[in-house]
């Protein structure tokens, strides 16, 4: 019997401690600065955000602000037109 050969890794080798911890996605500079507004709105106020202002579509920011503010228990709501999406506070659902 052979002595099995000892492939090289295929990918390069780094210390654990040379791991990045966070995951800072495309969207995250718009996703912040949205969730800094969110949380100064007031009860019945709601953002009115430009979509040409926007660095993706509607869609993917949309999705990007909800699983921002699912993890931050922070519950909205969203809502668009052609030229604007709306974001506003809701009550926690139970």
């Amino acid at each position: 019997m052979k002595k099995e050969e000892k492939a090289e890794a295929s990918f390069e080798l780094i210390s654990q401690g040379e791991v990045p911890k966070g995951r800072d996605g495309k969207h995250k500079q718009i996703v912040t600065r949205l969730l800094r507004d969110i949380e100064r709105l007031k009860a019945g106020n709601a953002l009115k955000v430009p979509i040409e202002a926007l660095p993706d579509s509607k869609e993917n920011i949309r999705a990007a602000l909800n699983r921002a503010t699912r993890l931050r228990g922070i519950a909205v709501a969203t809502s668009s037109d052609a030229d604007h999406m709306y974001i506003w506070k809701t009550e926690p659902s139970q």
